[in-house]
């Protein structure tokens, strides 16, 4: 009974073993459908038996149970009887994953490779998560992932108990998300002419269009998807900086008395664009329009606007960029930021929602109920959580999966630097500066794939997976806060029986001694670079 991540107890009872046949039942209350569907459509995917409807009492069971916390369920495995009892349909899902860990890595199959043997191991486990945000961004600006691959990655999550995907949908290098107040804004700033190949290489290009974007129906289906495994998708939009791919839909957006750009195009370099959003009323309110049409798609409480990296060249040099900054009493270009940022936390808290944004949203006061991810290491979020503010745990020194894996050359196109999994594994997402008040603070942790090196799905297997399976761990198991006491050699033999897993669920990920053949890449992708990576 290796799980992953490790449940808060787990009993085994070797003689009280339930087999599973063609008359096994699975019933549930109302409440509780989802899971009941997910769990009969999967088990019935794989070993071919049916699960009909059955009785409280008998079979596998689902249950509410007012005692429990929403996310947190017990299972209790007995001869003839398996009861799942959850404090809300989340625990229940949860459950119900746990339940196909059980069953092994047969499990995880589309379709059954044998009818017979089955068996759930006698067991009594109790479980709940240690943070209520566990999350994973998927970068799909900078390489579009087609809809079926961003399905699957819910799955993927949802297998592992991380119940946020945090999906960023514009940058300078594309915009991902259908407005249909503003056509051009996927017409034209969806697809860029070429992308750099490797990292800083200015003089190398592939010459191939790219891009891409999602129907507001497939978003509607991927939110939809996704809450029904438990996932919900926060919707990440930039401003005002990260915004070259809008600027180039619709010009004057940009700052046009600064720079020409009726004829710029979305950008084809990796980092940081110059070109920023003009700070008016009238983008504003041309913002406003795109934010309405995305809260009708997400209905989650957060919405992610980034509000990080922003250059100030184009401001300095804007005289309507000046003008506004003493129409609005600021300081200077900073404050100018801080400003849009501000206009649109107060927007969004008038609808019922939250913003959130990158550590940079913080160096111009925010209201109350603004939440940050700390992505510049630990000292934003420390900062944040002091000051009342609700805080994602994100350092890009410990949980940026687009950073390299080893070192070597023949590692892929390295990015930032090492970070192994056991690195990930000894990630502690609250700092010990933080007392218990500003602790609470800290609602949870993520793990970012930036996607300037990783353009299909098996690429961001590669970098995500297995370093992903120990994030899970961090986010979900009371480990010891101190990482050098967390037993990382027992958590990397539990990692190898899930490797199956993973091998059943076709993840193409980075075997545990190194590179996969396609993967490799003497001579090219280990050197050495110098900094950070480019971009967050």
């Amino acid at each position: 009974m290796d799980l992953i991540p490790a449940p808060s107890s787990a009993v085994r009872r070797p003689d009280e073993d339930f087999p599973l046949d063609a008359t096994t039942t699975l019933t549930a209350p109302p409440g509780l459908s989802d899971a009941e569907r997910w769990l009969r459509g999967t088990l019935s995917a794989a070993t071919g038996l049916p699960f009909g409807p059955g009785r409280p009492g008998t079979g596998i069971e689902l249950a509410l149970d007012d005692a429990l916390a929403a996310e947190a369920y017990r299972i209790a495995v007995r001869p003839g009887h398996a009861l799942l009892a959850a404090g809300g349909p989340a625990g229940a899902l949860w459950a119900a994953q746990t339940l196909r860990q059980l069953l092994g890595p047969d499990a995880y199959r589309r379709s059954p490779l044998r009818r017979e043997g089955w068996v759930l191991p006698g067991a009594d486990i109790a479980d709940a998560p240690r943070f209520g945000w566990r999350g994973a961004l998927l970068d799909v600006a900078r390489h579009f992932l087609p809809k079926s691959d961003v399905l699957r990655f819910v799955d993927l999550l949802a297998a592992h108990k991380l119940n946020v995907l945090h999906l960023h949908l514009t940058d300078d290098q594309g915009w991902r998300v259908e407005i249909k107040r503003y056509p051009r804004l996927t017409g034209r700033g969806a697809w860029r002419e070429r992308s750099m190949v490797g990292y800083r290489s200015a003089q190398r290009r592939d010459d191939r269009p790219h891009g891409g974007y999602y129907t507001q129906d497939d978003l509607r289906e991927i939110v939809g998807y996704a809450a029904a495994r438990g996932v919900t998708v926060v919707p990440e939009i930039d401003l005002p900086g990260h915004t070259q791919a809008a600027v180039a839909a619709y010009p004057e957006l940009g700052n046009t008395d600064a720079v020409d750009t009726s004829a710029l195009g979305v950008w084809t370099d990796w980092g940081v664009s110059h070109h920023v959003l003009n700070a008016s009323e009238e983008t504003l309110r041309f913002f406003e329009g795109v934010l309405e049409e995305v809260l009708e798609l997400f209905p989650s409480e957060f919405v992610h606007l980034g509000g990080d990296e922003c250059p100030k060249e184009q401001w300095k040099e804007s005289a309507a960029a000046q003008a506004r900054i003493r129409e609005l009493g600021l300081a200077n270009e900073d404050e100018l930021q801080s400003h849009v940022i501000r206009h649109f936390d107060r927007w969004l808290a008038e609808r019922g929602r939250r913003l959130i944004g990158w550590d940079e949203i913080l160096e111009g006061g925010l209201a109350p109920g603004a939440a940050v991810s700390s992505w510049r290491g630990f000292g934003g979020g420390i900062a944040a959580a002091r000051a009342g503010h609700d805080v994602v745990m994100c350092p890009e020194q410990h949980v940026y999966l687009d950073h390299r894996q080893a070192d070597g050359p023949d590692e892929p196109v390295p990015v930032g630097f090492v970070r192994t999994l056991e690195d990930v594994y000894r990630f502690e997402p609250v700092p010990p500066q933080l007392d218990e008040a500003a602790a609470r603070h800290v609602i949870g942790t993520q793990a970012n794939l930036w996607s300037e090196f990783a353009d299909s799905a098996r690429d961001v297997d590669y970098r995500v997976f297995p370093r992903l399976v120990a994030f899970a761990e961090v986010a979900w198991s009371e480990l010891p806060a101190d990482p050098a006491e967390r037993d990382y050699p027992a958590f990397e033999r539990r990692l190898r029986g899930h490797l199956e897993v993973l091998d059943a669920l076709g993840v193409e990920y980075r075997p545990m001694d190194g590179p996969h053949p396609w993967q490799r890449r003497p001579g090219v992708a280990g050197r050495p670079i110098e900094g950070p990576p480019p971009v967050r």
